[in-house]
C-alpha cells in the first residue's frame, strides 16, 4: 500500500486544506504521541480506501503550532474535516477505523 496521505504546513495550510476542492481530514499529531501514532495506519488506509473522495494530511503541531493554535488543538491526536474551507466534524482521540469511517461518511 503506498501512502496517499499528504503533509500540511503553517506555510501550505491555506492552499492544501482551505482551498481544496474535496473534504480533508486534517490529523493534527506529534512524533512523541503515541496514540497518534496508533491513527496514523488507520488513516492511510482510508486514504487509499477513499482516494478522489476525501484527502487525508497530517501537520506535526511541533513543526506547525500556527495552524494547531488557530484550531484551538489542546489534545492530539484531534482529527478536523473541513469541508469548502470550514471545520465541518472532530474526532479527537485515537479511535477505530469504523467511528472515523463514520465521521467522514456524514461529510462527503
Amino acid at each position: 500500500m503506498t501512502d496517499k496521505t499528504i503533509t500540511v504546513t503553517d506555510a501550505n495550510f491555506e492552499k492544501e486544506v482551505i482551498k481544496s476542492d474535496i473534504p480533508i481530514l486534517v490529523d493534527f499529531w506529534a512524533e512523541w504521541c503515541m496514540p497518534c501514532k496508533m491513527v496514523t495506519p488507520i488513516l492511510k488506509e482510508i486514504a487509499e480506501e477513499m482516494e478522489g473522495k476525501i484527502k487525508i494530511a497530517k501537520l506535526n503541531v511541533d513543526n506547525s503550532p500556527q495552524s494547531a493554535g488557530q484550531y484551538g488543538i489542546r489534545s492530539i491526536p484531534s482529527l478536523l474535516i473541513f469541508k469548502s474551507g470550514s471545520v465541518v466534524e472532530q474526532i479527537i482521540g485515537a479511535l477505530p477505523k469504523n467511528t472515523i469511517q463514520q465521521k467522514i461518511d456524514n461529510v462527503i
